[in-house]
């Protein structure tokens, strides 16, 4: 059941999340539709070009841009060193050589016969995309990236630092008011998400990053332990980038304040299990809350089992993905058969009757039903 303690704050026990890993430029998705994956699996990679570098070549060599073509050692798509001669301009019958060197490595990009100036480009860095949660991918957004769901427990904070990490949660508090102090952070706590109750010391902070713990989660911090921590003031911008070890999440907010009591209660319950939490704050338009997901494979295997037995014919369903995205319907037949899709993807689905009458063919991962 959830409760909301602010707009938007959510906290329950099972919930569907779906989360949209999207690449930042065009790129290749490693996966298809109903694949299961884990948090380090990378479902989609690019590469974003380098840096460019200029180098005005007829400045070096005192030439008219179109003399720059004839005196080029590289052509464009050329791979260079650095200091490796790119240009050499010869003179008095070969006795001389003036040659110019390339300043990177990287490749040619341009060479123009115009300004004599040719760009160089570094090499490209390679980006992966996690897919950050244990799920099932649902969604295939070509050349972007892909959409993961999976029934969860969720708690939303109302604030974090720290981006994506994984680990399993580890309860120290044995009550929501109780402080989490450097005492409670131990070297076996390393790689795991460490939960206080009502406040997290500056030493606290400083002994997590010792140990290598994943993060911490607890009701609230003072607020100038949290700048001593990241080395510069809290902005309004979106947090989540900060160059820190772990990420924190703070369910309450600042000061000393008692983790509410179903929260404590739910993070208790999942003791010990495999979280992944995200400390990415946005207070601004298009709110971004830090978050703790806790996927139990009997948790997803058992919603799996539940939306197909609670099919049939008749069954009232919304439609959550394009072309019919937000429409109602009800489930007019479900074939036992996996069918092809238009992504290549073998999976099953249903034909689902329309309010127009229509009947059109619709993944079953693309619906969800309509409780009564």
């Amino acid at each position: 059941m959830a409760n909301a303690y602010t707009p938007g704050l959510l906290v329950t026990e099972s919930v569907i999340v779906r989360k949209r890993r999207r690449l930042p430029i065009p790129g290749e998705v490693m996966v298809k539709v109903g694949d299961v994956v884990r948090p380090h699996d990378v479902v989609a990679r690019t590469q974003i070009p380098g840096d460019p570098e200029t180098v005005n070549i007829a400045n070096q060599l005192g030439l008219e841009g179109e003399e720059v073509l004839e005196v080029m050692k590289k052509k464009k798509g050329d791979p260079v060193k650095k200091g490796e001669v790119i240009a050499e301009k010869v003179s008095f019958f070969g006795l001389f050589k003036t040659p110019v060197h390339s300043p990177i490595d990287g490749t040619v990009d341009n060479v123009s016969g115009v300004t004599g100036v040719i760009t160089l480009r570094r090499p490209a860095v390679p980006v992966s995309i996690l897919a950050y949660i244990h799920g099932t991918v649902s969604e295939i957004l070509p050349r972007e990236g892909v959409v993961i769901e999976t029934p969860a427990a969720l708690i939303q904070g109302i604030f974090g630092v720290g981006g994506e990490t994984q680990g399993v949660l580890e309860v120290v508090a044995k009550t929501n008011a109780e402080i989490l102090n450097s005492d409670k952070i131990k070297p076996e706590h390393k790689g795991k998400i460490v939960v206080g109750g009502s406040l997290v010391t500056a030493d606290a902070l400083k002994k997590a990053a010792q140990v290598g713990a994943a993060g911490l989660v607890a009701g609230g911090i003072i607020d100038k332990d949290l700048i001593e921590y990241l080395g510069h003031d809290i902005g309004v911008a979106i947090t989540g980038a900060e160059d820190i070890p772990i990420t924190v999440v703070l369910t309450e907010g600042f000061g000393q304040i008692n983790m509410a009591d179903k929260t404590f209660a739910l993070l208790t319950s999942l003791n010990g299990q495999v979280a992944s939490i995200n400390g990415a704050t946005q207070i601004r338009a298009g709110v971004m809350r830090p978050e703790i997901v806790v996927t139990s494979e009997d948790m997803r295997q058992s919603a799996e089992r539940d939306m197909t037995s609670g099919m049939e014919a008749g069954t009232p369903i919304r439609i959550i993905r394009e072309p019919y995205f937000g429409k109602l319907a009800t489930v007019h037949s479900l074939p036992p058969e996996l069918h092809v899709i238009e992504t290549g993807a073998k999976v099953r689905i249903l034909t689902a009757k329309l309010a127009s009458g229509e009947i059109v063919t619709i993944p079953r991962a693309n619906v969800e039903l309509i409780e009564g």
